[in-house]
């Protein structure tokens, strides 16, 4: 591995006091790599935190570009970097943060032809996408590369997060096979999102992921985390494996990656 400079010692200790972590369990972090996919409402606090954990190498897939609305929940992002590419302006935040983590910036939309070359070479995929097209996209293309996926979704006030692991555990099509039709879901844009609730989310997203990297605790593999941010109440939820699931079945029909942009525009 490699030893601590006497600034990471002064960073991380925090950390390194933690049994459960230590300076074995900071190697493992600063030579740990997520790709989070989406630098906005879920990615921005997600990736801040593991960032700030000492997360060796962070790589952010978003397309867009920083606008004002949406400054009330994407924290890696300012006013001044309106206009400019989210991936950016998160690599510009972060390395201001901790410049022991190597931020990777990938300016493309995400689809069946460049899905597995950017999973390709990072450990934990973060998935903190708005739209079922890319989150189906995402769960396949992780479980085909045998790649963990923390997910995570919010709308209005609501909020869920798990995690799937390819052979050990649900995937996203166990719970919903098919996306829905268009229509049946509203988006963000449409019913609104309270600032702060992806920000809960997404920082449960991180320490998921953090957990996972250093193997402690008991990550939310085969459960659900509810969160009610009116009521403030969490509520979980046992998630099985469905033996007629079409992609991690024992008959699956789904042998390549799809493509539902035609079929499921809606955001969330």
């Amino acid at each position: 591995m490699f030893d601590f400079t006497e600034e990471q010692i002064r960073r991380y200790s925090r950390h390194i006091i933690l049994p459960e972590v230590g300076g074995k369990g900071q190697k493992k972090l600063l030579g740990a790599s997520v790709l989070l996919i989406g630098a906005g409402g879920l990615g921005c606090p997600s990736g801040y935190y593991l960032a700030a954990a000492g997360v060796g190498r962070l790589g952010f897939v978003d397309f867009d570009t920083v606008d004002t609305s949406n400054l009330q929940r994407q924290i890696l992002h300012n006013t001044s970097r309106i206009g400019k590419l989210k991936v950016d302006s998160a690599k510009e935040t972060i390395q201001a943060l901790n410049p022991d983590v190597e931020v990777i910036t990938h300016q493309e939309r995400i689809n069946s032809s460049n899905v597995m070359n950017l999973l390709e070479g990072y450990d934990i995929v973060l998935d903190g996408c708005d739209n079922f097209s890319t989150r189906y996209l995402v769960n396949d293309a992780c479980f085909m590369s045998g790649k963990t996926n923390v997910s995570a979704a919010v709308l209005r006030f609501e909020g869920q997060v798990t995690v799937f692991v390819p052979g050990e555990g649900p995937c996203y099509r166990c719970l919903y096979p098919e996306p829905p039709p268009p229509g049946m879901a509203p988006s963000c844009q449409e019913a609104g999102v309270l600032g702060v609730v992806p920000g809960i989310l997404g920082l449960i997203q991180a320490l998921e992921t953090i957990k996972i990297i250093l193997n402690i605790g008991k990550p939310m593999m085969g459960r659900m985390l509810l969160f009610d941010g009116l009521g403030t109440r969490f509520r979980e939820v046992k998630l099985k494996k469905d033996p007629n699931c079409p992609l991690c079945g024992e008959n699956p029909t789904i042998k390549e990656l799809i493509d539902y942009e035609e079929f499921c525009s809606i955001r969330f």
